[in-house]
């Protein structure tokens, strides 16, 4: 069974339509990623998969006693306000000191427990949000631009933590990012949105798709051999070529 599956759904603002007809499923220890252009709708069915928003029409399904972490795309902590990671990771409570070493042991930076937020730089940020998600041991990861405003190494790395966490947890993944060469790498299967689902399989299969090329150029998948990780299953390589892509939403419908 699926661990979440989405089924002909659909959400619009006012007369703008953000998804139609989208459908989509995640299976256990896969790692999954959606990309598009901005205003594609790729945040706005993170919301849905959450529960944050419900769709106008379709169907969201999640297995019984699924639990979901997630890393937000971006989290403002005022600098002034003096919070250690543990105090962070430990909010609202119940979670306890060695559950949240062992979180930050998972995202790769051991030994923050008492550094301050505020001190923290861009990625040990990034990477401490990663271990509050990873808390509570999740069934399925959700991660939203997670590397917005880290540079490629921090990016490249980020992921290879990522990959890392499915490895040790067996949990699944699934991501959104702008930053084709690296997650794209780093990803079993890539749905490509913009509104609907233009395209999906595996990277190498939807990085020569029409449909992909169209909205992103021939040039994105080139670096997919510097991080392509190994594997020893298998998922469905063919990809469907639904509809032609369609004109580029609002920002506003991100």
């Amino acid at each position: 069974m699926s661990l979440i599956a989405a089924e002909n759904i659909s959400v619009s603002y006012g007369a703008n339509m953000v998804l139609r007809d989208v459908s989509l499923a995640v299976e256990p220890g896969e790692i999954v990623t959606i990309v598009g252009p901005n205003g594609s709708g790729k945040t706005t069915l993170l919301k849905l998969l959450i529960g944050a928003e419900r769709p106008q029409s379709g169907l969201i399904t999640r297995k019984s006693g699924l639990r979901i972490g997630y890393v937000p795309q971006k989290l403002h902590i005022d600098p002034t306000l003096p919070i250690t990671v543990e105090r962070f990771l430990r909010l609202p409570g119940g979670t306890t000191r060695a559950a949240c070493a062992t979180a930050l042991e998972k995202a790769g930076v051991p030994g923050l427990s008492h550094r301050q937020m505020s001190a923290l730089s861009g990625g040990q940020f990034q990477r401490v949000l990663l271990a509050r998600a990873l808390i509570n041991e999740p069934d399925l990861l959700l991660l939203d631009e997670a590397t917005q405003g880290l540079d490629q190494p921090g990016s490249a790395a980020f992921y290879l933590q990522i990959e890392e966490v499915r490895q040790k947890t067996g949990c699944a993944i699934l991501m959104i990012s702008h930053e084709l060469h690296v997650v794209m790498a780093a990803s079993d299967r890539v749905i490509c949105l913009n509104g609907h689902v233009c395209c999906e399989g595996a990277p190498e299969i939807v990085s020569a798709a029409p449909e992909y090329r169209a909205l992103f150029g021939t040039g994105t998948g080139g670096a997919l051999a510097l991080y392509r990780h190994e594997h020893n299953h298998t998922h469905d390589e063919t990809c469907t070529h639904n509809h032609a892509p369609q004109d580029k939403e609002t920002e506003a419908a991100e």
